[in-house]
């Protein structure tokens, strides 16, 4: 059975988005390097609509770049699965719309793959996925930076205890975390 996992970068006061994330995203090559290569090890990639739309409009043109070629090209044909309700299939960018309630349609998918399903991004999708006790597991990649704007992670979402199952220091102040909520 796969395990649903929760991919994100953040500050460590808890911002995950930035105007420009170039401004707090440090791109040091160990972090960078181990979270890339986490997305490509994963079965298949679950995301919300805005997410979707985002990724498919860059991920595509990235097989070109010498840099990101291994990594593009596996990213770029792996399964998908979008949750909308405002899209219509069949989608681009080998991607699947999610049929029915996410309550039966994820369990389902978790039975499909054997492997890693990651969510990358914390949005609505990403609290929808926690308040049903969907994930198995949170990574958080947190930047060395206080960030004064933007949404805050899982900002309503809770209360949920999470047990640290690992912490991965690098030279940059990135901190890799592994959570897993109680309950799984």
């Amino acid at each position: 059975m796969g395990k649903l996992i929760v991919h994100n970068m953040l500050t460590v006061n808890g911002a995950f988005e930035s105007p420009a994330p170039e401004a707090w995203l440090e791109l040091d090559n160990d972090s960078s390097d181990d979270g890339l290569d986490q997305l490509v090890l994963a079965d298949a990639l679950l995301m919300g609509r805005p997410v979707y739309e985002g990724l498919a409009a860059v991920w595509p043109h990235l097989g070109d770049d010498p840099a990101m070629g291994r990594s593009a090209g596996r990213i770029n044909a792996m399964p998908k699965y979008v949750a909308s309700r405002t899209l219509t299939g069949p989608l681009e960018w080998n991607a699947t719309l999610i049929e029915g309630e996410l309550e039966q349609a994820v369990p389902e998918l978790k039975e499909r793959h054997s492997g890693r399903l990651m969510v990358t991004g914390c949005g609505e999708f990403a609290h929808t996925l926690t308040r049903l006790g969907l994930v198995d597991e949170f990574w958080f990649w947190v930047q060395p930076h206080l960030w004064p704007t933007g949404p805050r992670i899982f900002d309503g979402v809770g209360p949920v205890r999470l047990r640290l199952v690992s912490a991965t220091p690098y030279r940059s102040g990135v901190v890799w975390l592994r959570y897993r909520p109680e309950s799984a």
